[in-house]
């Protein structure tokens, strides 16, 4: 009787556990392996990264990246690769920004700053004026056009330094960036200033995009970005002399839209050729550093997931399609494309993957999703757990497969370590030299193994 009660009560666990074969193990370790003895993802972003740098939209950098990538997927054997038309913006620098803080006709303190993104230039001469400081909308609007008018206005909100969650310290703060040109104009300000998203002191700048949604063109007005370590100085020197002025010079124009292209490759499925999973990142990247971790990192990981799933003999039931998305950074001209062109010719995505957060050490995935593919999901975390990869919750997934979003559809994004991200987000310093290779190549298999996990078990 004993014995009775023990084989059910053990069967009732067997019951209430998700059954995965060792298969799953075994492939995944076969993955991990590859990709960490054998892994092409870091000479990959070797090549992208030194040979052709960085990749505007509308750059020649970005040109070549496209014909990079299609040259190194057709390599791959894939079953199609092909190039999908995008119109993107071409918004050039011109020549390297210059500002000083004056504190007394004479005395000035040469800054550190750069235009941001979309933003129009200086007069030839460039602006001098007096700064006025705020954090938020609401201050500006406090402070009214009497206060106002003629100056530039700097805005100084540091990210949140006590949230552990990175993006979010980000996203806490990003929009008096993309929003403050606008906002200031509307007051009379001659310029903005803004304090850079980087969580960290130093002398980079750091650009990003501005819009200035429907201001007219006579009535906008330049935007930069200035290193944490200079708005600290700016803010520590207003405090003291309320008159001083800043000084900036930028040369950067707004040309004609230009084509360009996403690039995307696939491997057919054997049961469900017309049910498509995505992975991708964006191809493009700002054009101060060479954009290794924002986002070739994404790009070649992406590539990696094609080429470790045929390497290792899955043969995927999905059709599986890496994405090369261009003009993430100052458009999403390709997500949106892509999502477009697949509506129109009424292809069925059931699952896209994005890597867009940096080539640091995988922690997990943010599902958006409904609550039974949430939580097959979540039957998967012991499988990453000896890897350290467990980290898994509902959330965001990537600006490129967001346009794809529907009510079926599981969208999901890798999740690396975020504490150095924005070291390197949008500056000069975002080059091949802050990668680490092993971090790089963990990132691929990580999402290779979800690849292979959400093919195998399908979308509920």
């Amino acid at each position: 009787m004993n014995f009775l009660k023990t084989a059910l009560l053990s069967l009732s666990i067997l019951i209430s556990i998700p059954f995965y074969s060792q298969n799953d193990e075994e492939v995944m370790k076969e993955i991990y392996n590859l990709s960490l003895t054998k892994g092409k993802s870091y000479d990959w972003l070797n090549y992208l990264s030194n040979q052709i740098g960085s990749r505007l939209s509308g750059s020649l950098g970005a040109e070549k990246a496209v014909a990079w990538g299609k040259e190194e997927l057709d390599k791959l054997g894939l079953d199609k690769v092909w190039l999908q038309p995008v119109m993107v913006p071409k918004w050039v620098r011109g020549a390297k920004e210059y500002a000083f803080i004056e504190s007394e006709p004479g005395k000035t303190t040469t800054v550190n700053i750069c235009a941001l993104g979309g933003s129009v230039a200086t007069p030839a001469l460039g602006i001098k004026a007096n700064v006025v400081e705020v954090h938020n909308f609401e201050e500006l609007a406090a402070l009214g056009k009497e206060n106002i008018e003629g100056k530039i206005v700097f805005f100084n909100r540091p990210m949140q330094a006590d949230l552990i969650h990175t993006f979010e310290a980000y996203g806490g703060c990003v929009n008096q960036r993309g929003q403050g040109a606008v906002e200031a104009a509307k007051y009379g300000a001659v310029a903005v200033v803004v304090r850079s998203m980087n969580l960290r002191l130093d002398d980079l700048p750091h650009t990003g995009a501005m819009n200035y949604g429907d201001t007219s063109v006579e009535n906008r007005i330049p935007a930069a970005a200035i290193s944490t370590n200079d708005a600290e100085l700016l803010s520590t020197m207003l405090n003291l002399d309320k008159n001083i002025k800043f000084y900036f010079k930028q040369n950067c124009k707004q040309l004609s839209d230009v084509q360009s292209y996403n690039v995307i490759g696939e491997i057919t499925g054997s049961e469900f050729p017309k049910q498509y999973m995505v992975v991708g990142g964006h191809l493009d990247s700002w054009d101060l550093g060479d954009g290794s971790h924002d986002d070739g990192a994404g790009i070649v990981q992406s590539m990696e997931v094609l080429r470790l799933i045929k390497e290792t003999g899955i043969k995927p039931k999905h059709s599986i399609r890496v994405v090369l998305f261009m003009n993430e950074e100052n458009g999403l001209r390709g997500g949106k494309k892509y999502a477009e062109e697949a509506k129109q010719k009424g292809e069925n995505h059931v699952f896209a993957l994005e890597s867009d957060s940096g080539g640091f050490t995988p922690r997990g995935f943010s599902f958006d999703c409904d609550e039974a593919n949430y939580n097959q999901a979540l039957t998967w975390q012991y499988l990453f757990k000896p890897y350290l990869i467990h980290y898994f919750e509902k959330g965001g997934s990537g600006a490129d497969i967001g346009p794809l979003k529907n009510d079926k559809i599981v969208l999901a994004g890798l999740r690396p370590d975020s504490q150095r991200y924005f070291d390197y987000h949008h500056a000069s310093n975002d080059t091949f030299d802050a990668i680490n290779k092993r971090e790089l190549e963990l990132g691929a298999a990580t999402m290779t193994s979800l690849m292979y996990l959400m093919d195998k078990y399908g979308v509920k």
